[in-house]
């Protein structure tokens, strides 16, 4: 590496083997700046999600854990989730998305939270910083 500037219109270089390491993480591991601290949680649901009120309860449950975001229908019968808040906060969304409702209820539970719409078949998540862009939680 040398120190002139770059000259206007060369290529620019591939990343070599020391900045792909950083690019890439192992899965599982996490950003330490996404585990604590607000984060926004992407999530893919799968399923019978569309027609059947997820999106309405996904938006109840947000706002009762204090997340902002959207649930929006996607055109090949997903719903996308995006939430920003405390990162403990996005994980219980995520975990109220995936986990499959008992068939009795628990007693003294809300019945929101055990009365999830739909069928879920599959969650997809990815994690990141909060981009700090979205107020409120709105359906689409």
């Amino acid at each position: 590496m040398t120190d002139r500037p770059a000259t206007p219109g060369a290529p620019v270089p591939k990343p070599g083997p020391h900045l792909a390491g950083a690019l890439r993480r192992p899965p599982g591991q996490v950003d330490e700046r996404v585990r604590t601290g607000r984060v926004r949680l992407q999530a893919l649901v799968s399923g019978t999600v569309q027609g059947v009120g997820f999106r309405w309860w996904t938006r109840s449950r947000a706002l009762e854990l204090g997340l902002v975001g959207t649930a929006t229908n996607l055109a090949d019968g997903r719903v996308e989730v995006v939430a920003e808040g405390p990162r403990q906060a996005c994980e219980k969304l995520l975990e109220l998305l995936s986990e499959q409702p008992p068939r009795d209820p628990p007693p003294r539970a809300p019945r929101s939270w055990y009365r999830r719409p739909g069928l879920v078949l599959e969650v997809e998540h990815d994690w990141r910083d909060a981009a700090g862009d979205l107020t409120g939680f709105r359906e689409a």
